[in-house]
């Protein structure tokens, strides 16, 4: 029986100097997509994912359209070297704006102009300081939850991720979030604030999701070629209308990723190849659908797994 391939785009964070550049070297596609995304930003994007400076990469306005043209180019070196169109395609948070670039929904030049802009206004919502993430593990979802509730005393700390594997991320304000930390390690769970700038997936991104919302009035979305696997609902998205609200909605809604990763296995997936730089979600999806074959593809070795394992 032949494999049932879907194709997983990575989010912020997977970020790392060097990304790509051994993809431009040897596949033409590669340089092809990175000029293209250098050419609507009108910046040096690929150098900058090629020779960084680190701390100009890890800042959100930057790292957002780098990871996507990173992951578009890995995509687009498959495709064009397989032929293969996969049966779907998700994201995790910003992935979901690759996973639509790969689906013919939205242009690079578009994905990557709003994601700059996306970045922008995540960052800008909630001043430096005052909003935190931390992981969770040891604790089902139904418990965070009600751990979250027992800790904002009057500010806000929600569930922001349900990553599966055991992990669950929560957001809000950095006191809120300080509190939940402290509670999980009476209930038996083990938490860790997160080094991030903000408090991502949660109701304080309001401000950016109502930006994203103004900016995506001016781009055109077309109907998938590939079926879009949403991680703000868990389910394929086929109508092109519909996007536009997803990307506004996953800024303050929950990244539902076990959800997300149980539905395309659910869909007859039997392979899940990572496009874009990074492991996280090959190891995510490993242990939440152990029948997963899991290939992450963000270089050239992950690229030649890839088609080894799509051939056998």
């Amino acid at each position: 029986m032949s494999a049932v391939v879907v194709y997983l785009s990575p989010g912020q964070g997977s970020q790392r100097v060097g990304m790509g550049r051994d993809l431009a070297a040897t596949f033409p596609v590669a340089p092809r997509t990175f000029e293209e995304a250098d050419e609507r930003l009108a910046t040096g994007l690929s150098r900058l994912c090629f020779e960084g400076p680190e701390d100009e990469l890890v800042r959100t306005e930057h790292a957002q359209p780098a990871i996507l043209t990173a992951s578009v180019a890995a995509y687009r070196v498959l495709e064009e070297t397989t032929g293969l169109r996969p049966a779907a395609v998700s994201g995790h948070s910003l992935g979901e704006w690759s996973a639509l670039v790969a689906a013919g929904a939205l242009t690079l030049g578009d994905a990557v102009a709003g994601v700059r802009e996306r970045g922008r206004l995540m960052q800008q919502a909630v001043p430096v300081g005052e909003g935190a993430m931390a992981a969770v593990l040891g604790l089902d979802a139904e418990a965070v939850g009600a751990l979250c509730a027992e800790a904002a005393g009057g500010d806000v700390v929600v569930p922001a991720n349900f990553n599966g594997g055991g992990q669950v991320v929560v957001a809000g304000h950095a006191r809120a979030v300080d509190r939940f930390v402290a509670l999980a390690a009476t209930r038996g769970g083990r938490a860790q604030r997160l080094p991030v700038s903000g408090p991502f997936h949660s109701p304080l991104m309001a401000p950016a999701a109502d930006g994203v919302a103004r900016f995506l009035r001016s781009v055109e979305f077309h109907p998938p070629k590939i079926p879009v696997v949403t991680s703000v609902e868990a389910r394929p998205v086929e109508a092109a209308e519909e996007l536009p609200g997803f990307l506004v909605r996953q800024l303050t809604a929950p990244v539902r990723w076990e959800e997300t990763v149980r539905r395309l296995a659910g869909l007859g997936a039997t392979v899940a190849i990572e496009t874009g730089p990074g492991r996280v979600l090959s190891g995510l999806a490993r242990r939440i659908a152990p029948s997963l074959v899991t290939v992450p593809a963000g270089d050239v070795p992950g690229i030649e797994r890839a088609r080894e394992a799509l051939a056998s």
